[in-house]
């Protein structure tokens, strides 16, 4: 709806609005004077209605009183006829005794253990009929068999007596009864006598109220209905018992208790409670049946008590008003016409700008920015005009930029996309559980499951011995951490083995939340055989050069066995000194192979969890006392917590071990060895101390290293309460990992000597071979650590041990 039609409602609806209130004023003072009349009315038709209703209940209490009486007697006539136990009792006898009494009937009830029920009786039907269903029934059979009195809220009660009211039989629902309950307790049964309750049904309708009902209906042409309420029932769903398979709506629980009640009201319920709450009466309108209501609800108050309702038809009261009412109408719809007009012409004048800007809204809509909107006055819709100038020039920068962006994002997309989909290695993403949720061709091809096998669960390609490490490394990514160029093994569809390198890293959110765990695996089991290859080929090599050391080292000891071999061929005697010395060069030479084997066939490797701290102590505990004796002390300072790690613990102490020999044997004079560990966790190092030694200290056993001196007295810690406090190193791996720092103080490595470090039978030392630290290196690459040395003459040896975690 255009601006222009809204303002010529608006004023139309302003003006139909004054003359609508001028109306109403009119209409409802000339209504209220002809309702209050109609009020007064029906209230002296429910003062004769109350009357005839106290008259009605008083004759009622008379009938039911003599029915009750009449029950009593027959009760009292039955229990001397009968014998006190029920099982001498037939119900021949009860027939006869109906008859004789002039009785509907006679039952006999029993008290069970969950009920009480009919066990003898005149009518066939009624025998094994129950009572805990019957509501207060039940209840006041309970107290007469209790012997006490009946105080159920409804019938009359009496010594030893009970009659309830009038209702249908359960076991002839078409059949209205008049019931008479009776034990003393000298018998084993309650006696129920009962009378048809047809004198009832003859007076209500011959001479109770409703007689006087149809004769006020009869007389008086504009009442529509008169309505008997019970407020205890009314408005509730309406008890309905199933008596021999037929629903029965029983005389003491109806709501309707008189009169009809054909014209409802979901108000009433509402007017009925205030009525019998306040005691006053309430009048309202209602509109039901198809007609136009007056209802006035009376409260009537006796032994029960009643809400009268007495509707009035409300167009017997009306029709002069509304012939006033049409007539002031049709003035009052001449005068709006009028007005419509008039605020039309009105609306067109004021509009025009705010049509100009419309039309510029939707050119800018359809994506034109060009023309301006033509400003011609200062008021508000002039600078509406003006803002809306520069709401276009804005779009229109704002479209291009957003145009060039989704051009850009696009192909970016379709980059990354091509870029996944056609990389040689596999890629894969799951969530934080380890369900896939994205595959490329790749993994496809790499792995043997296809995408629709693979989506959605979690494959079953890792080997069960390498669970804990995969574990291990789900649980760091989830972290935010992550893991590059991981060699492992993994499994295909068909069972086969393939040697990978994987890379996993977490996949975030927009909230930085990890959301998802990428994975790029790259197949290297034909590198990993040409590794082997090389390797074995490097083997031979070393073998070469390990045979050429062997031989030197060992044709020294054998030519000093030589001599003193032939010096006792030619003396024919031999001292206990040169046998001590062949003795010691045999030790010598049997050592050297020892070490060998170590080299050319090393045992099987079997890693496990362990703490690198309790290794540590224990290798400590080991030359605790060489350590005494050479006046050397340890000073072990490590993080609180540190990370489990997994390797083999007697290979890690036989390196622990190596170097700290070294160190010791570096400071001849004493001194003190610091050792400090701590975790290094993705490029970042944190502990709680870092105290150093270093193998080859000084002259003795050499040990590797390309750190010239000066960066090493650059990349060492002052002290150890230095190292101590600087808890955060660079990690180049970036891996995270333990680092193990071993510092001494003896008189360092030369530049030179650095070099060498590692190389088989290169030692400085008067009884070293060199195999020391060759073993220490191949030790650490089975465990993909790495072993650092920095020293200088002078100043100690820093060794620096990693161990990927």
């Amino acid at each position: 709806m255009s601006i222009k039609l809204k303002l010529t409602l608006f004023l139309s609806l302003l003006v139909a609005a004054i003359l609508m209130l001028n109306l109403s004023i009119t209409y409802f003072w000339s209504k209220a004077g002809m309702q209050n009349a109609a009020i007064d009315r029906m209230e002296i038709i429910s003062k004769q209605i109350g009357e005839s209703i106290k008259s009605y209940e008083d004759e009622l209490e008379r009938l039911e009183k003599a029915q009750e009486e009449k029950l009593l007697a027959a009760s009292i006539a039955i229990r001397s006829s009968l014998d006190p136990d029920i099982d001498n009792v037939t119900n021949e006898q009860l027939v006869k005794l109906t008859a004789e009494l002039q009785l509907e009937g006679i039952s006999l009830w029993v008290k069970t253990p969950n009920d009480i029920v009919v066990k003898k009786s005149s009518k066939p039907s009624e025998i094994n009929l129950g009572s805990n269903t019957m509501d207060y029934w039940y209840r006041a059979f309970q107290q007469l068999f209790d012997r006490k009195p009946v105080n159920v809220g409804f019938g009359r009660a009496m010594p030893n007596f009970w009659s309830g009211p009038f209702n249908f039989a359960t076991s002839d629902p078409d059949l209205i009864l008049k019931w008479g309950d009776y034990y003393d307790g000298k018998t084993n049964y309650m006696i129920n006598p009962f009378s048809r309750g047809d004198v009832l049904v003859d007076f209500k309708d011959s001479v109770g109220t409703e007689k006087l009902i149809k004769q006020l209906l009869n007389d008086n042409s504009d009442l529509v209905e008169i309505t008997g309420i019970d407020p205890a029932f009314f408005g509730k769903a309406p008890i309905i018992k199933i008596k021999k398979g037929k629903p029965i709506y029983n005389l003491d629980v109806r709501d309707i208790v008189f009169g009809t009640y054909a014209y409802k009201d979901e108000t009433d319920v509402e007017h009925v409670n205030t009525a019998i709450k306040t005691g006053t009466t309430v009048t309202a309108n209602s509109n039901s049946g198809g007609k136009r209501l007056l209802k006035s609800y009376i409260p009537i108050h006796g032994d029960r008590d009643y809400i009268v309702t007495v509707s009035f038809d409300r167009s017997a009261i009306s029709g002069d008003l509304h012939r006033q009412l049409l007539l002031s109408c049709v003035i009052a719809l001449a005068l709006l016409a009028a007005t419509i007009v008039t605020s039309y012409w009105l609306s067109g004048l004021m509009i025009r700008p705010v049509r100009q800007i419309l039309r510029k809204v939707n050119a800018v809509a359809e994506g034109s920015f060009d023309e301006p909107l033509p400003v011609a006055s200062n008021d508000e819709l002039g600078r509406l005009s003006e803002r809306v100038n520069t709401m276009a020039s804005n779009l229109s920068t704002y479209t291009n930029r957003l145009r060039d962006t989704a051009a850009e994002l696009r192909s970016t997309k379709q980059y990354l996309e091509s870029f996944v989909h056609h990389s040689s290695d596999a890629i894969h993403v799951a969530d934080p559980v380890g369900n896939l949720m994205q595959v490329n061709a790749a993994f496809e091809k790499m792995y043997g499951w296809s995408a629709a096998e693979a989506l959605g669960r979690r494959l079953p390609e890792v080997p069960e011995e390498l669970q804990e490490d995969y574990s291990r490394i789900l649980r760091k990514v989830v972290k935010g951490g992550s893991v590059a160029d991981c060699e492992t093994i993994r499994y295909r569809k068909d069972g086969s083995q393939i040697d990978v390198s994987i890379t996993v890293s977490p996949v975030r959110d927009e909230h930085g939340e990890v959301v998802g765990i990428a994975s790029i695996s790259r197949n290297i089991t034909e590198r990993k055989a040409t590794e082997e290859m090389l390797r074995r080929t490097e083997k031979l090599s070393m073998v070469g050069q390990l045979a050429a050391g062997v031989a030197h080292e060992i044709r020294n000891p054998l030519t000093t066995l030589r001599g003193f071999v032939q010096l006792q061929q030619r003396s024919g005697g031999i001292t206990p000194a040169h046998l001590e010395t062949m003795l010691s060069e045999l030790d010598r030479i049997n050592f050297i192979v020892g070490e060998f084997l170590v080299l050319s066939k090393p045992q099987a490797i079997r890693f496990q969890i362990i703490d690198i701290r309790s290794i540590m102590k224990e290798t400590v505990a080991l030359l605790e006392a060489q350590a005494i004796m050479n006046n050397v002390q340890f000073e072990l300072r490590e993080a609180d917590e540190l990370p489990p790690l997994n390797g083999e613990p007697n290979q890690l102490k036989q390196v622990f071990l190596n170097v700290l020999k070294n160190g010791m044997e570096a400071m001849p004079d004493g001194g003190t060895m610091r050792i400090g560990i701590w975790a290094e966790v993705r490029g970042v190092a944190g502990g709680s101390g870092a105290v150093g030694g270093s193998d080859a200290m000084g002259g003795s056993d050499a040990m590797g290293g390309s750190d010239a001196s000066a960066e090493v007295a650059a990349a060492r810690e002052p002290d150890a309460a230095a190292a101590a406090r600087a808890t955060t190193r660079l990690d180049p791996s970036g891996d995270d990992s333990i680092l193990i720092v071993i510092e001494d103080e003896g008189f360092g490595i030369s530049e030179e000597e650095l070099k060498h470090l590692g190389e088989p039978f290169y030692s400085n030392k008067a009884s070293g071979h060199g195999l020391g630290l060759m073993v220490s290196q191949q030790i650490l690459a089975g465990h993909r650590g790495t072993i650092r040395y920095m020293s200088a003459l002078g100043q100690g040896t820093r060794v620096e041990i990693r161990l990927p975690y």
